[in-house]
């Protein structure tokens, strides 16, 4: 039989943990080279720190998805997930930036890097389950559009995160988000600060991203709870008995976790492996954007040199990335609600190639713009591509995979994800020293072509669940 038709209230209730998640994603994205680069890191080995996050996604979203399929609790099938990360995530929110209170135990670098990689682990726990939750509830019919509010959500909560040390230190004028001539709707000051220092006195992190970091924790600890608290998961059994038009249902027979991770894979639908380029390309792209954006506009927009990190003006070029961050969250939030009308009229993956195609001119444009308030316009094709990024490479692929099996392939997608972040991290220092002459700003270009070949390669993906959502 088919699933239930939910109503938009009950698909934006099952994402809004997603938003939590996101703030703090974001507060990470757009802070965490800063903070390193504050303990002592140099600019060189900034992608090896940052090799934490797909290394440990790699690892944890497969066997995430592979329990949580197999998973039945008082509490839901998911949900459980959702909260042990959202827990686990907080207290590494809350202690990263307040890494140098263990300097008499360990350098603070160490107990940065460890916590980064405890908020990367506990990301991964609560997202593989919240994709595996929207094929889970949603007919196939809906699909589309519930990606699409996920990441409208994905993109406030991202927003809310990028602008939170600003918003607590001097706050963001107009120019900073809009063209120039807005200021004459909205006056200089778009959002008012609270005044809380934006430098260090001692050199340590600043209070403003202190308490942003803290806001964070709280805020993804209150979104996960509303979705826990108001979204019904469908049991296995009920699961079992759908038909909406997925390919084969599948079945979860008793292996072990390396025996059904190696099987599935081996299974692995077309459409996956045709979507496995396009994510290479799209996510080699990201992660050399969020590594090295900072150090790329304090040194080619602001004038630094590499690896002045105690100047005002590298505060100003860090808090500047933050506000840019969450431009580029804010078009995606927008964009996303257009992604089921494009993919209507257009198809998703053409949908999609158009997305990744603006996104990959936004990142080259960097390298022309020598006023930072004229960044935004590039931020604005980075945000359609990230909208698309979220939803509809999911949207094409889960048509084709077994329900009963969706948590273990969403995890297996990951690989997807993972493994083009960890090449960059691995090599992208070494690019930086001896192909780029130590200019991170050509990190973004490369990060711009990859994007538009993923676009060209999106082109080619075999979507057999097309239909018109």
């Amino acid at each position: 039989m088919q699933k239930p038709i939910l109503s938009k209230a009950a698909i934006w209730n099952m994402s809004v943990g997603f938003l939590g998640i996101q703030a703090g994603f974001a507060l990470q994205n757009a802070n965490a080279s800063r903070i390193l680069q504050i303990f002592g890191a140099d600019t060189h080995h900034l992608g090896l720190f940052w090799l934490v996050a797909p290394i440990t996604g790699m690892i944890v979203q497969p066997i995430i998805g592979y329990y949580s399929d197999r998973t039945w609790t008082k509490m839901g099938r998911r949900k459980p997930f959702f909260l042990a990360g959202a827990i686990l995530a907080s207290i590494g929110l809350m202690l990263m930036p307040n890494a140098g209170i263990f300097i008499s135990v360990l350098p603070a670098l160490w107990v940065g890097a460890g916590m980064l990689m405890i908020m990367d682990v506990s990301f991964n726990i609560s997202m593989e389950p919240f994709r595996a939750l929207v094929a889970d509830k949603l007919d196939t019919t809906q699909r589309t559009a519930g990606y699409a509010i996920q990441t409208v959500l994905i993109g406030l909560g991202a927003v809310v995160g990028s602008w939170l040390p600003a918003l607590l230190g001097p706050g963001i004028t107009t120019k900073e988000v809009f063209p120039s001539f807005f200021e004459n709707i909205f006056g200089q000051q778009l959002f008012p600060g609270l005044g809380m220092e934006t430098v260090s006195a001692s050199g340590g992190v600043p209070q403003n991203v202190l308490w942003a970091f803290l806001s964070g924790a709280v805020l993804l600890l209150a979104t996960i709870l509303w979705t826990i608290v108001t979204t019904k998961e469908y049991s296995p059994e009920e699961i079992s008995t759908f038909d909406d038009g997925d390919h084969g249902h599948g079945s979860l027979e008793k292996t072990n976790f390396l025996s059904s991770i190696f099987s599935d894979m081996v299974q692995m639908p077309k459409a996956m492996k045709q979507l496995g380029l396009v994510q290479f390309c799209s996510w080699f792209a990201l992660f050399g954007m969020w590594v090295y954006t900072t150090p790329a506009i304090a040194e080619h927009i602001y004038g630094l040199a590499p690896n002045d990190t105690q100047s005002p003006e590298f505060q100003t070029a860090g808090n500047k990335v933050g506000v840019l961050f969450g431009i580029y969250n804010l078009v995606s939030a927008i964009y996303a609600f257009a992604l089921p009308m494009l993919a209507k009229k257009l198809k998703r993956k053409y949908t999609h190639a158009l997305s990744l195609l603006a996104g990959g001119i936004g990142l080259i444009s960097v390298y022309f713009i020598s006023d930072p308030d004229l960044l935004v316009y590039s931020m604005i094709g980075v945000g359609i591509a990230w909208a698309s990024i979220l939803s509809m490479p999911y949207a094409m692929l889960a048509g084709s995979i077994p329900p009963l099996k969706m948590g273990i392939y969403m995890g297996i997608f990951n690989f997807f994800i993972t493994i083009p972040q960890i090449v960059n991290g691995l090599f992208g220092g070494i690019l930086l020293t001896t192909l780029y002459n130590g200019h991170s700003i050509y990190a973004l270009v490369t990060a711009g072509i990859l994007m538009i070949i993923g676009a060209i390669a999106s082109m080619r993906v075999e979507d057999v669940d097309d239909i018109t959502v």
